[in-house]
């Protein structure tokens, strides 16, 4: 595995990094205070996003609660329900659920913050991946979101229901299904960001394609490991129905790997 030095996000001594001498000299006296200042700046856009986000979700809160609910709801057993039994819950739901978009909607936002963060302690030349890192990092976590949804959650919902008996109705507490909900959201979209990481290392040169594909072995008990813990279902369908995906994210992680990673120049004799 090829290692590269630690760089700082916000150092500017690297006396590479910058073309321009001045600008090299403004940036080297960055404190850790004003790392800081910088890192509070992104939040706070982060989360300013975000409530702009779930404000205009609540225009279609209706809409979203139905296409998060009432397919649960049909999945279940005939006779079972959602059931709330608190007076706040369904309030506090509609307000999580207002969050939950709000937050996938601001998610190229908060790329973009997250890129700015990051971006000072970047080479020229690894400054033009703006626009990829943002688009490739809201894709892969949106198209996580949308397995869960439609594949991984509904399978796993279907399990916990098959339980019902003729004694023991299925009415599972509302708090407690989105909660297992978002959770998998949540999961499932992290796991979807693996390609835009080991690009990002790639370019860098910190991990190879080759280094990849002789861990591959190793990367397979990992994903399965993982899925066993973020999997609450404990039946092995479930958890491949998790692993797989990964597995496969993986092997697609090993063909970026070799197209964007970086060259090794030859050894001069």
């Amino acid at each position: 595995m090829a290692v590269v030095p630690f760089r700082d996000p916000h150092s500017q001594s690297d006396p590479t990094r910058w073309n321009d001498p001045e600008e090299a000299d403004a940036g080297g006296k960055m404190s850790f205070l004003e790392h800081l200042d910088e890192f509070r700046k992104r939040l706070i856009n982060s989360l300013i996003a975000v409530a702009v986000g779930m404000g205009l979700s609540f225009f279609f809160i209706s809409r979203i609660f139905e296409f998060i609910m009432v397919p649960l709801q049909r999945m279940l057993p005939p006779g079972g329900h959602l059931i709330a039994t608190e007076p706040t819950e369904p309030f506090m739901l509609y307000l999580k659920i207002g969050l939950l978009a709000g937050t996938i909607l601001a998610s190229p936002l908060i790329m973009l913050q997250v890129w700015l963060f990051i971006a000072p302690g970047l080479y020229a030349n690894e400054k033009k991946f703006a626009i990829p890192f943002i688009l490739f990092t809201t894709v892969g976590f949106t198209a996580g979101a949308a397995f869960s949804h439609y594949i991984v959650f509904p399978l796993m919902w279907k399990y916990f229901a098959s339980f019902q008996t003729e004694y023991m109705l299925f009415t599972p507490k509302i708090n407690a299904v989105f909660s297992l909900y978002v959770r998998m959201i949540i999961a499932m979209g992290i796991v979807f960001e693996m390609p835009t990481l080991v690009f990002a290392l790639a370019r860098m040169g910190v991990i190879t394609a080759r280094w990849l594909l002789r861990n591959f072995k190793y990367a397979v008990l990992v994903n399965f490991v993982i899925a066993a813990v973020i999997t609450p279902s404990p039946d092995p369908f479930s958890q491949t129905m998790v692993a797989g995906p990964m597995c496969l994210l993986y092997i697609l992680s090993i063909l970026i790997a070799w197209a964007f990673g970086k060259r090794r120049e030859p050894a001069v004799a």
